[in-house]
């Protein structure tokens, strides 16, 4: 991690920040159906939310990429199984243009 300290701009520590994310959305949407992570991720839960600012979620750090992507995020899920296609996928969206 130093060297995102040291020698890089802001803006390749945020890209790298974003390939570890969805890194880990396609590791955990390769799970199967009863992982708790995946749940965890991929899940909606019933009820409202508490009052003030809404916390981010999995799926909207995924969502912010979709520009890059171009998938909506089952579609996303879909193509996670398929390891070599996401890792292109993510090195596409991190890319800086």
């Amino acid at each position: 991690m130093n060297q995102f300290l040291t020698n890089s701009s802001s803006n390749s520590l945020s890209s790298e920040v974003q390939a570890r994310i969805l890194s880990f959305f396609g590791h955990v949407s390769r799970r199967n159906n009863a992982s708790i992570e995946r749940l965890v991720v991929q899940g909606k839960v019933e009820g409202t939310r508490a009052r003030g600012r809404s916390p981010v979620r999995w799926t909207d750090q995924v969502n912010a990429t979709r520009d890059t992507i171009e998938a909506p995020l089952h579609e996303c899920a879909r193509k996670a199984t398929v390891r070599e296609e996401w890792r292109r996928i993510v090195k596409r969206a991190t890319t800086p243009r």
